[in-house]
């Protein structure tokens, strides 16, 4: 439904005055993954205006046509994230105006059952492909969503995660004490941070791979380094021997794409300056370029 588009949109984008500017370690809660897109940062940034109007061509219309919200207009950040207890939860920051609520609650009744419910005095609702009264736990059929949190859109797969977070403000509820063992980076300024239990490749994707399976976490972030924009990724393995395993594939990854006939200039330039390093059990893969080369090669 919607809001599993909704999820995948802004986890496509990490390959991103708000709630969750600028991810720091204890931000977040123990997550199966997350991705974070700070929209406010790109706009006022040299750097990030180039990945800004990228993201406004490829991304912002589907949002707009499925949500009813212009992103560029009305966000300043959008937040995903999954827990394994809490299902799938996106938190939208912007000022909304009352067309857009409207807006937002009628495209959502299309999806099939709409009820009108409320917890600690805070309206939700919830939208079942369904039925109008049987409750679901599966992000396929059943979501919730709440606009009763001052400029903050909440959407949830899981009732109980949506009546926690109403009771306190629009933070997600989880267990924030382990929330340092997820990999987040940060940079000068940042646009888009993301990161994932690599566990997850395998469970969701299907992803049946050895090197995997001794592997951790993965962490992206896509930040303002010096006016140039930086694509940085680090992979957490189990053994200093899997990192460097990893890290002799990507550079032969690479060397093989760069020595092909038929790569584009900007591609070729992008990859030959691609860094990769191991330290101990951390392979880090790290890009720093001028704003447009680098968006003309991740186009």
């Amino acid at each position: 439904m919607r809001f599993a588009r909704l999820a995948l949109i802004v986890f496509y984008i990490a390959l991103p005055a708000s709630l969750f500017a600028g991810i720091k370690t204890g931000d977040l809660p123990s997550a199966n993954w997350y991705a974070h897109v700070d929209l406010s940062e790109m706009r006022s940034s040299a750097a990030g205006k180039q990945l800004y109007a990228w993201l406004k061509e490829e991304v912002f219309d589907d949002l707009r046509d499925e949500f009813g919200f212009d992103a560029d207009q009305e966000a300043d950040a959008i937040t995903a994230l999954a827990t394994a207890d809490g299902g799938t939860v996106v938190v939208i920051d912007g000022e909304f105006s009352q067309e857009t609520q409207d807006r937002i609650l009628a495209i959502t009744a299309m999806a099939g059952g709409f009820n009108t419910l409320k917890h600690d005095g805070k309206d939700y609702f919830q939208i079942d492909d369904e039925s109008h009264n049987h409750r679901h736990e599966s992000i396929d059929d059943v979501a919730f969503i709440s606009l009763a949190i001052a400029n903050r859109l909440l959407v949830t797969s899981s009732e109980q995660q949506m009546q926690a977070m109403l009771g306190n403000g629009g933070r997600v509820a989880g267990d924030y004490d382990k929330a340092g063992a997820m990999l987040i980076l940060r940079g000068e300024k940042n646009f888009v941070q993301a990161g994932m239990q690599t566990q997850m490749f395998d469970e969701d994707f299907g992803w049946d791979s050895n090197l995997l399976r001794n592997t951790e976490q993965l962490g992206l972030l896509i930040s303002d380094q010096g006016g140039d924009l930086a694509v940085e990724a680090k992979l957490v393995a189990t053994e200093a021997t899997v990192a460097n395993s990893l890290a002799s594939i990507v550079r032969g990854l690479i060397s093989l794409q760069a020595l092909s006939g038929e790569v584009d200039p900007e591609l070729s330039q992008f990859l030959n300056s691609t860094n990769v390093a191991v330290d101990g059990t951390v392979l880090t893969v790290k890009i720093a370029m001028d704003p447009e080369t680098m968006v003309e090669a991740i186009d």
